[in-house]
């Protein structure tokens, strides 16, 4: 079994499975929450993608603003590269910086998710 490859345009269709949604969920609450932030979700996993992306837009951007200290501390504390934000722009530059910085977040909680799945199923 071959992990998926995961980039901007197919990563909606990895959270299709709502155990998956909800582990993905639970991660961006955990690595927020270290951080004193708070991410909510209501359970409706017909709009969970949409849902948390703007809550992290939300995040993203008043921590741009008035603490980049420690947005750089999530990103890293996520492992969130700036290659990988760069590649993203590329793939998407219809959208903000913010908004693929949320994406991203997403995207990496994501994968850790279907990497544990992974090695647990070995």
């Amino acid at each position: 079994m071959n992990l998926p490859d995961l980039h901007f345009q197919n990563t909606p269709q990895f959270l299709d499975g709502e155990a998956v949604i909800l582990e993905t969920i639970q991660q961006i609450m955990k690595d927020f929450g270290m951080f004193g932030l708070e991410i909510t979700f209501s359970g409706d996993i017909s709009n969970a993608y949409h849902e948390i992306h703007q809550q992290l837009v939300q995040q993203v951007d008043g921590l741009m603003i008035h603490d980049s200290g420690r947005l750089y501390a999530i990103l890293y504390q996520i492992d969130i590269s700036n290659k990988a934000l760069q590649k993203t722009q590329n793939e998407a530059p219809d959208f903000s910086l913010v908004e693929v910085i949320a994406h991203q977040i997403i995207e990496r909680e994501l994968k850790k998710v279907l990497t544990r799945r992974y090695f647990k199923s070995l």
